[in-house]
């Protein structure tokens, strides 16, 4: 398994101390081989060393797949019986001479099932927090990740688009947000969503993370989508406001705040700018139009094969922004 992603890990490794990472699936492990197994009671652990030798401990069912890859140096399939599944880890441990060596792993995906299996195949050796490790390591997009995150962006538009014309007196938030989805797949988006979409009427709209629910729309109310969907395993993550039939001059004065905070931010977010500044940039807009107390959350996060990953956009992060990272510019005034 050699190829641009690999050796940008393997440099990653070098530079934090890392002998070895494990992972399990998910975007990093589809990230470096581009198979998406599905995780389930079964464990199914990838590792790889410094040197570039890797070991995969998985299901007899999903050999064959990962045979035709021809990307992974050694296999150490088990049956359905688990207390048989602890051989292929320790005979996965003694290849690749662990020992008492370092392991990073995802400490938001690794799952306690395999730390333990792993932890008795090698006692000896350190497993750590690899977070600083697995961020670097997506934070810069290839070319061709962009295009895809473009595509994104672009069906989760056009399925908008054909949504509203469904909006009328009496619907509910939960129809709205049941004919989002059927149209984000019309428009050709994967099945999978990054997060399920937010559609709130009125006083829900006020709810960063509201629930789509029975309410029903009525005259004056704030409209808020928070959508985004997966085209080829990359996100889009978009915030669109509307009102219904009319609209309160407030509300519009408020819309016009935010905006001119968005478009702050996007004017600071250049490289090698700090991370913070574009957070402190949008907050100064908000903060001298008298709503400061009403934006309670950071700017942006990052956005890739996960709706929220690094860069984060918040006042402290120091992290200098570099051409190649994505991600999200979202300022807000939320009034109770």
């Amino acid at each position: 398994m050699q190829n641009i992603r690999y050796q940008k890990l393997l440099n990653l490794m070098k530079m934090d101390g890392y002998d070895f990472i494990a992972i399990n699936p998910g975007v990093t492990f589809k990230y470096l081989t581009k198979l998406d197994f599905h995780l389930m009671e079964r464990p199914i652990v990838l590792i790889i060393s410094q040197t570039g030798k890797n070991a995969l401990i998985l299901p007899e069912l999903e050999v064959s797949r990962a045979k035709e890859s021809q990307i992974f140096d050694s296999l150490f399939p088990y049956g359905d019986n688990p207390a048989t599944w602890h051989t292929s880890f320790d005979n996965a441990v003694d290849s690749l001479k662990i020992s008492y060596k370092s392991i990073a792993v995802e400490p938001n995906r690794f799952r306690f099932l395999e730390y333990e299996y792993l932890k008795e195949s090698c006692p000896l050796a350190p497993i750590k927090s690899g977070t600083s490790l697995f961020e670097q390591l997506r934070l810069i997009k290839e070319m061709e990740e962009i295009e895809e995150m473009v595509t994104a962006a672009s069906i989760a538009e056009t399925a908008l688009e054909a949504t509203l014309a469904s909006i009328k007196s009496d619907v509910t938030e939960k129809e709205i947000a049941s004919e989002l989805v059927l149209q984000c797949l019309r428009a050709g988006a994967d099945s999978e969503f990054p997060f399920p979409p937010i559609v709130a009427f009125g006083e829900n709209s006020a709810n960063p993370h509201a629930s789509p629910s029975d309410r029903e729309i009525r005259d004056g109310d704030v409209i808020l989508f928070d959508w985004g969907v997966y085209h080829n395993g990359y996100a889009s993550d978009i915030t669109r406001c509307f009102a219904f039939k009319k609209i309160e001059p407030e509300i519009q004065k408020i819309a016009n705040i935010v905006l001119s905070a968005n478009e702050a931010g996007r004017a600071t977010g250049k490289p090698d700018m700090q991370a913070g500044h574009i957070d402190l940039a949008t907050r100064k807009v908000i903060e001298n139009a008298g709503y400061g107390e009403y934006f309670t959350h950071r700017t942006g996060h990052g956005l890739g094969m996960e709706a929220h990953e690094g860069p984060y956009i918040y006042s402290e992060n120091d992290l200098l922004m570099k051409e190649g990272m994505t991600y999200t510019i979202e300022p807000g005034i939320y009034l109770p």
